[in-house]
């Protein structure tokens, strides 16, 4: 049972692409657009038209006792897969979280 949530953003670089691989890439490259992107489970990659690197963004629900490089290590294995989906590969994965339950929010007025 999921207790946490943690907002992952990852980013990386594309593996060197083929011809064949750049012009997927290049043909779908408006449905990646950041202006698309969403957190979401399944998450969302992002990447410009000069194809040197990707954003995937996501989110994942964990345990309280599971820890942050675990949730990092899910949120990576995601993000390589969903590059490999695209027809490439990667290299150079970064990566960050934020535990959405300890986001503090100050109303203002009070």
């Amino acid at each position: 049972m999921a207790a946490k949530t943690y907002q992952v953003i990852v980013r990386g670089t594309f593996a060197p692409l083929d011809d064949e691989q750049r012009a997927s890439l290049l043909a779908k490259a408006d449905d990646h657009d950041v202006f698309r992107a969403k957190f979401t489970e399944e998450g969302t990659v992002t990447y410009e038209r000069s194809l040197l690197a990707f954003t995937f963004r996501c989110l994942v629900p964990a345990t309280v006792e599971e820890k942050e490089s675990a949730v990092i290590g899910r949120a990576e294995a995601l993000a390589a897969a969903a590059v490999r989906g695209l027809g490439a590969d990667y290299r150079n994965l970064d990566s960050v979280s934020t535990d959405l339950d300890s986001i503090r929010v100050r109303r203002r007025g009070r």
